[in-house]
């Protein structure tokens, strides 16, 4: 019995700064590069709010799953306090509504990465890059543990980088009333175009359905425990440090991209980011920027292939899934259970080829209602 344990145990090879930049990266997808903008078309200024509560909400619930991780650091993950606390029927239907969540996700994120192409190559087929992206991350992530944090940690400091960046030149142009592209940027801009709820109480709302979509994926942290070299110091860091990331991340840049333009003014097709510094003139900023949320789309894949395989293992371990999943390859990556879901996430590359044009909205919706049960369970 030891031995098979042994020979199914997941592989510690995560590092503090690998979990400090996967829980960055989780706080920050495609949800807020892409998304953001038909968000910020439903709702107007009030978005910041939305992303306030929905923020604050998911503090609490990271508070919540660190508490349950560090009360007994032998679990793999949430799941298995599932199972203890709520029995194996919970655990099965959480689990797998967890793994549907992931791999709409991701095929909300394979789909922006075709529509991020498109900026550079207009003429390249939407259904071709997500396949070589998925068989990409599917190599890189059957190598081991390691490459994966080594991976989220350089795509985490490309997104944080190109934040600090938008939030620092959107707040000085506030400040100093820059004229952009026949505007003037300023915090005025918030409340200056039908105040700050715009769009009543109906669209501050319907807001919340992209902004819960901005954050999925906050909780992936969570299912580090078991690859974790030192849980204990490395989860609270994590976590306590959440509110300075939403307040940066989410509402410091919705703030600074509204003050440079009206909302009303900030197009659902393209990432506002993009928009913003085309404005402002900067050669090739576009360009930069585009790469930049290919890359948050890349990365949330990426997250996406280690969820799913880690809950898939986990669910196995608990005997809620074929004992199949939970062979491990040579450097303790569950490999059939990573062969499994990426063969699945290949149907997003079929619908993208029939129907390019309406597939982002259809998953990124599907996925979004799924991840909130989930989050209320784990409460």
């Amino acid at each position: 019995m030891e031995n098979h344990d042994q020979k199914n145990a997941l592989s510690r090879s995560l590092k503090s700064r690998h979990i400090q930049m996967i829980a960055i990266g989780g706080a920050i997808g495609t949800g807020l590069f892409l998304g953001s903008g038909s968000a910020i078309h439903t709702s107007g200024p009030s978005i910041i709010l939305s992303y306030l509560i929905v923020g604050a909400f998911c503090f609490l619930l990271m508070r919540g799953i660190g508490e349950l991780l560090l009360s007994d650091t032998s679990k793999h993950s949430f799941l298995d306090f599932v199972k203890i606390y709520l029995g194996d029927r919970w655990e099965f239907v959480t689990g797998w509504t967890y793994w549907f969540c992931w791999i709409s996700l991701a095929m909300a994120d394979l789909t922006a990465t075709g529509i991020y192409i498109k900026y550079w190559f207009p003429n390249v087929p939407q259904w071709i890059p997500p396949l070589i992206i998925l068989l990409c991350l599917f190599g890189a992530n059957m190598v081991n543990v390691g490459l994966f944090g080594e991976m989220e940690s350089w795509f985490s400091m490309i997104k944080v980088v190109a934040i600090i960046l938008l939030v620092v030149v959107g707040f000085g142009l506030a400040l100093f009333h820059a004229n952009v592209d026949g505007s003037t940027a300023s915090f005025s801009q918030l409340v200056n175009h039908g105040g700050f709820f715009p769009t009543g109480a109906h669209g501050f709302l319907m807001s919340f359905q992209m902004v819960v979509f901005a954050f999925v994926g906050i909780e992936m942290v969570g299912l580090t425990a078991g690859e974790t070299d030192d849980p204990e110091s490395n989860l609270p860091k994590a976590i306590n440090s959440l509110p300075i990331r939403i307040g940066l991340f989410y509402v410091g840049s919705m703030i600074a991209v509204m003050s440079v333009y009206p909302w009303d003014k900030i197009t659902t097709t393209a990432s506002p980011f993009v928009q913003v510094f085309s404005g402002i003139g900067i050669v090739g900023a576009a360009g930069i920027l585009n790469f930049v949320v290919l890359t948050a789309a890349v990365s949330a894949t990426n997250s996406c292939l280690f969820s799913t395989s880690r809950t898939m293992y986990a669910l196995s371990m608990g005997g809620n899934a074929s004992s199949f999943l939970t062979r491990l390859g040579r450097n303790g990556v569950p490999n059939i259970a990573l062969n499994f879901s990426t063969a699945f996430l290949l149907i997003i590359v079929v619908l993208n080829y029939f129907i390019p044009a309406g597939v982002f909205n259809l998953v990124s919706s599907v996925s979004t209602f799924p991840f909130f049960l989930f989050w209320v369970v784990l409460i």
